[in-house]
């Protein structure tokens, strides 16, 4: 591959619902540029951008692919993206170093809740985009159709640069509306325009014209004194309302059929900005001053890590891209995020998982270098000389929870590194430890997000493990006061064992904890004895008397008890503390309380009443709704143990487009009704275990 500069780099991220076409239309655009000599197809795993096992194994993309195409003296760098709102972390990556994006959508299913989340996405960063309206070759496909559902779902200004030919069975080409020329079949044989699209064709022209003279003032005087605006002005004009997102081009085509596909490649050379000319804002971490740097190779060095991965053959690979300045391979650059020093390999272009080999790498552009120690997504990389800090990712949090465990002894000795480097791979995969239930969680943006974490983790470390449903962390406490007697005496010939202790449990209000206190008077119970009193019930309010779980928001008082000279120890008022609280637990009317979590819920206006319907069957609470862009916003307040598979289910109710995020609040009882059932449950986990 030649060198390019910066001013001829183009970074595009294909973005849109899955199955819309994205990496097919990758490979026709690899197809089409001469980067590869036969197509390769989804269904059968041969694509460039899918040479992940899972992905070729599900007949999707699960990451984001770099392919490079070589088109009009131009390098388009695609970032081809996965559609599943799974891998949404992968589209946040891609977008953060991508200088525009395709939306592509298909003309049968029209705009998906993929293709909201990512324009949502690109909005938030004000990236300039184009459409792509694939598979006008499928059944029921409708360009018009499609395209008036944009313009009812998004607000930018819609202007279609293209027409079809036909549509489904009968699709054959495509229409340049500013060229007015057709190009028919696979190969773009120049024809003429049919008469039945030649009026819209002239129509549309005037239309785009307009949009690309109001796009730059001296363009607009010349077009309002009804001077014609010569190619190249029209082209700088609709460069320059791509830039500022005063519209959006709109294309067409098949990507299967490679119709369509060289006349989108002229267009993303054309419209679409290089990095050249453009800012970035990086801050210095000694003084936290923003310095803003040109996309120029003779600018100081900055590059941002979008993306890591682990290798079982090459090692870590992390890709990133270059900001500002040259990176060289053999050369020594600051982690300014981590405040360590890298030594950098050599570098590489990716095409899919082809690596090109290249001395380095300049100013907007974009490369992996393998085995680098400390760094990580999201870290910057610059000069120590000058070290900058430039802005991360955002990633979304996780909404999907599933407890993780070891298959045998040996997964177990393995399983801590390799969930690291998962993690360090995936950042929208979080890992904690349960506190009261001794869990291992891992949390992800899905079901199939879990499952195919837990299948990198056998395939590339070669750890087994299984997943099951969180416990629900419930806690246990009293609904009033009580006093109970502990007493432990044991005689074995020699010397004896004995302790005993009278304890009263007050109930605290929600959130207190645990309190101890010594009201011994009068030495009924020695001074030395007390912590061991004490330590006895730490050691038994992690385990209550109704299902064995933690015990909180009690206040437990020793008041008396006695010992003997000879037979009293610690161990022996430790234990007799333990028999006194199960005693005086179960005489204070003990009651479950569970977790309770604020729910914000975002989904379109006609899918409120089953969600609301849904809402009661679960216990919730709803505190509150309010309409925002067309969709309805719910919060509710609702026990963990009936949102555990909750995204899943949320999902199905919306056909994709609700979204929801919840965090904890505070504890409260568990009904009589479900207590039970939880009781019975954890007696039997216990008989199992025993």
């Amino acid at each position: 591959m030649k060198k390019y500069e910066t001013g001829q780099l183009v970074n595009v991220s294909l973005v849109g619902h899955g199955s819309s076409g994205k990496t097919t239309l990758t490979e026709a655009m690899l197809f089409a540029t001469g980067a590869i000599n036969r197509l390769g197809r989804v269904e059968d795993g041969t694509t460039v951008s899918d040479y992940d096992p899972e992905e070729q194994e599900r007949k999707m993309s699960v990451n984001t692919s770099i392919v490079p195409c070589e088109w009009n003296d131009r390098k388009v760098n695609v970032l081809d993206t996965p559609g599943y709102t799974d891998f949404v972390g992968e589209v946040k990556g891609a977008l953060r170093v991508a200088d525009s994006m395709v939306s592509v959508i298909c003309a049968a299913s029209g705009v998906e809740v993929g293709t909201e989340l990512t324009w949502q996405y690109a909005d938030e960063q004000k990236l300039p985009r184009m459409v792509f309206i694939n598979k006008m070759d499928r059944e029921n496909a409708s360009f018009d159709r499609t395209l008036e559902h944009m313009r009812q779902k998004f607000d930018q200004k819609l202007i279609p640069l293209m027409l079809p030919i036909g549509s489904q069975a009968a699709f054959a080409g495509v229409v340049d509306v500013l060229a007015q020329k057709a190009y028919t079949g696979a190969s773009g044989e120049a024809a003429a325009i049919p008469a039945d699209l030649r009026a819209r064709a002239e129509e549309l022209r005037q239309e785009a014209i307009e949009a690309a003279a109001e796009s730059d003032d001296e363009l607009v005087m010349k077009y309002l004194d009804g001077e014609e605006l010569t190619a190249d002005e029209i082209q700088l004009g609709i460069r320059k309302g791509v830039a500022n997102g005063s519209f959006v081009p709109v294309f067409c085509g098949s990507a299967t059929l490679s119709i369509g596909v060289k006349p989108l490649l002229d267009a993303m050379t054309a419209y679409l900005p290089s990095p050249a000319g453009q800012e970035v804002k990086a801050t210095n971490p000694a003084t936290g001053e923003v310095e803003a740097l040109k996309v120029a190779p003779d600018a100081p060095l900055t590059a941002i890590v979008f993306k890591t991965l682990a290798d079982p053959f090459v090692g870590k690979m992390t890709f990133f891209r270059v900001a500002s300045g040259i990176l060289a391979s053999d050369s020594r650059v600051f982690n300014s995020v981590k405040s360590e020093e890298e030594r950098v390999g050599q570098l590489y272009y990716l095409r899919g998982k082809e690596q090109i080999t290249t001395d380095a790498i300049t100013a907007g552009d974009l490369g992996i270098v393998t085995k680098l120690g400390v760094t990580s997504t999201g870290d910057t990389l610059c000069d120590r000389a000058h070290p900058l800090v430039l802005a991360g990712i955002s990633y979304p949090s996780p909404i999907f929870e599933a407890s993780i465990a070891p298959k045998t002894k040996a997964d177990l000795d393995r399983m801590s590194n390799a969930l690291a480097r998962l993690v360090d791979e995936d950042p929208t995969v979080r890992l904690r430890r349960e506190q009261d239930t001794g869990e291992m969680i891992v949390a992800a943006m899905g079901e199939s997000h879990v499952d195919i974490a837990v299948r990198r983790l056998a395939r590339k470390f070669g750890v087994q493990v299984v997943t099951d449903v969180p416990q629900v962390p419930y806690r246990e406490t009293v609904t009033r006061s009580a006093s109970a007697q502990g007493r432990h005496k044991k005689q074995t010939g020699g010397r004896g064992q004995f302790g005993d202790v009278w304890l009263r449990v007050d109930p605290l209000p929600a959130g207190s904890g645990y309190e101890f206190a010594n009201e011994v008077f009068g030495g009924s119970v020695p001074k030395n004895y007390i912590p061991s009193v004490e330590k006895g019930l730490q050691s038994a309010i992690q385990s209550g008397v109704l299902a064995g779980y933690p015990v909180t928001d009690v206040k437990i008082a020793l008041y008396d008890g006695s010992y003997h000279p000879v037979d009293s120890s610690d161990i022996a008022f430790q234990l007799a503390a333990q028999l006194g609280f199960r005693k005086v637990m179960e005489s204070a009317n003990p009651v479950l309380l569970e977790p309770i979590m604020n729910v914000r819920i975002v989904v379109p206006e006609q899918f409120m009443g089953d969600v609301l319907g849904d809402l009661n069957t679960r216990r919730a609470r709803v505190q509150g709704m309010d309409q925002e862009k067309g969709n309805s916003i719910i919060t509710a307040q609702a026990p963990l143990a009936e949102m555990q598979r909750y995204s899943t289910n949320l999902r199905a109710m919306t056909q994709g487009r609700g979204f929801f995020s919840m965090e904890f609040t505070r504890y409260e009882q568990v009904p009589s009704l479900q207590t039970a059932a939880i009781v019975e449950k954890a007696k039997k986990a216990h008989e199992a275990e025993a």
